[in-house]
């Protein structure tokens, strides 16, 4: 929960409105992300019960098909995924605090390299700081946003009115192609369900807990999006709506005034940082496992002296989210936006490749032990992957420059892997 519960719900639903202009679509389309991550957590729960191990997809797709497929996929999930993930939380914290201090855009760069650095140091200082500080803001973010979405109908200045129509006129608010881009930001807000499998090797009985996290980790952020989504829309008007940066604060103040709006905005700016922190804790895992492997840069593998955490994946991931950030201020519309399609799209790719894994181990390895098998198979996992994929297709249409950018990572990553696959029983050993 503290992974998924950051960003997406305070600064993307002003986007998807602006997609969606219709209450009725935007419901829609949030439901459909929460079932789309409901397939992959019945995919991933069987996947990481199976490989109670750090690495997640790297792991995965190791087994069902080729080292190389699993270091590709692990390349992107580190280099894209989760570098793009803090990069864009980097910069949705900066753009929120520039504007809650008055900033305008010109300190928010330098804003999102600090709030990298400062986070990467705290986990790099060791796992039980990052972790405290992610239990704690995860209580936090849950009690605040139940809080604000049960006070706000009985006590604040909004309309019922507002919510409607429901279905009235929905099959001409906006064409197939709106809704596809909309489920980029949507399923950016929902990153972060199966974070419980890359630490799967960390955690106790993971054939029941890895599966129970993933599910009622998933029921509760589904429940409390929907619901948030009522409230802003019960305070705001949807043509007001549209475009809106930080829909929190903006329901906020329109509920109780603009002194609430500012409340509103400094925990936007304790969740996202909430959500920074649990990214940075999990991603170096990735390249922690594939170090052991031999497939990754030398060293990587290492544990700090003092510390025992991941030192230098964690210094790697921060310098290559940092690249990031630079890379992306260059790209037409806003940093949050082109870093968020940049990630999303890499998701959405790897989400595909996770259920393909999933039915070439059904088929290569019947007999492995399966403390959980997925609920659906095969015709639910099937259907997921023909969504992401024409997921895919919209972003590729709707986001050219983006996506062609992960292409391109995902190229660079090949000679690499035939670099590290030369040398890695060595390395390995």
């Amino acid at each position: 929960m503290s992974s998924v519960i950051g960003s997406g719900i305070f600064l993307t639903p002003g986007r998807i409105a602006d997609l969606l202009p219709h209450p009725g679509l935007i419901f829609a389309a949030w439901t459909v992300g929460a079932l789309i991550s409901l397939v992959g957590a019945l995919v991933n729960a069987e996947l990481g019960a199976m490989f109670p191990r750090a690495g997640g997809d790297y792991v995965y797709l190791r087994a069902a098909f080729h080292p190389g497929a699993g270091f590709l996929i692990g390349w992107l999930t580190f280099f894209v995924i989760y570098a793009g993930t803090i990069a864009t939380l980097a910069a949705g914290f900066a753009s929120s605090l520039a504007g809650f201090l008055g900033y305008g855009s010109s300190g928010v760069m330098g804003i999102a390299i600090a709030v990298t650095v400062a986070v990467s140091a705290l986990n790099y200082a060791g796992v039980r700081w990052g972790a405290a500080a992610n239990n704690i803001t995860g209580y936090f973010k849950v009690v605040a946003l139940v809080a604000f979405a049960a006070i706000g109908p009985f006590f604040g200045n909004g309309s019922v009115e507002n919510l409607t129509p429901v279905i009235e006129g929905i099959g001409n608010a906006a064409p197939l192609l709106a809704f596809g881009l909309a489920l980029s930001p949507i399923l950016f807000s929902f990153l972060g369900w199966n974070a419980s499998v890359f630490v799967a090797s960390e955690i106790r009985e993971p054939g029941r807990n890895v599966p129970r996290s993933l599910f009622l980790g998933l029921a509760i952020c589904t429940g409390i999006y929907l619901i948030v989504n009522a409230v802003y829309l019960y305070a705001i008007p949807l043509a007001d709506f549209r475009g809106v940066d930080n829909a929190g604060e903006a329901a906020a103040g329109a509920l109780f005034g603009p002194i609430s709006g500012k409340l509103v905005s400094a925990f936007v700016l304790a969740s996202i940082l909430g959500t920074l922190n649990a990214t940075i804790l999990v991603g170096p895992r990735i390249a922690y496992a594939m170090a052991l492997d031999g497939l990754f840069f030398s060293g990587v593998e290492r544990t700090h002296v003092s510390y025992n955490t991941p030192h230098v994946a964690i210094v790697v991931q921060g310098v290559v989210s940092l690249a990031l950030l630079a890379i992306f201020e260059g790209f037409p519309d806003s940093l949050f936006v082109n870093i968020l399609n940049y990630t999303t799209i890499a998701i959405v790719l790897a989400t595909i490749a996770d259920t393909l894994a999933l039915y070439a181990l059904r088929r290569r390895e019947p007999d492995l032990a399966r403390p959980y098998r997925a609920w659906g198979y095969p015709w639910l996992p099937a259907l997921y992957i023909g969504v992401n994929v024409a997921i895919a297709l919209a972003l590729f249409w709707g986001a050219p420059r983006e996506c062609s950018a992960v292409l391109a990572m995902a190229a660079l990553g090949w000679p690499f892997y035939r670099y590290f696959a030369r040398y890695a029983p060595a390395r390995a050993a």
